[in-house]
């Protein structure tokens, strides 16, 4: 099974509510028909400043090596390791990169963006 993560741009007041929805539906006994892992951002702009370009290269490079140190995932992307370091913390803080020791891993097979045109 692949493991995804699904991007979306939803306010705070939204996101709340669709916890709830979860919670009432686990409660329930009802499971997700696909288990998928969430992550919402406020504003298209914050969605389009974490995401920028550079990190979404550092991302797949990342998931193609597996389990890397910061030095390494530098070296093969023959970028500054201090700017590499930046954005690896950047993506770590929002979820979309996880640690273990020395060793950062970019787990998702696919990122699922879903943005809305209208509310």
């Amino acid at each position: 099974m692949s493991k995804d993560i699904r991007i979306e741009v939803k306010g705070a007041e939204e996101s709340a509510m669709e916890a709830v929805r979860t919670w009432e539906r686990a409660e329930q006994g009802v499971a997700p028909v696909e288990p998928i892992d969430h992550l919402h951002f406020q504003s298209l702009e914050t969605l389009l400043s974490v995401l920028s370009a550079r990190r979404l290269d550092l991302l797949k490079v990342l998931h193609e090596l597996g389990p890397s140190s910061v030095r390494g995932l530098a070296k093969k992307l023959n970028r500054d390791y201090k700017n590499v370091h930046q954005d690896v913390a950047l993506l770590e803080k929002v979820g979309l990169i996880q640690r273990r020791g020395d060793k950062v891993n970019a787990p998702w097979e696919r990122i699922i963006a879903e943005i809305r045109l209208a509310a």
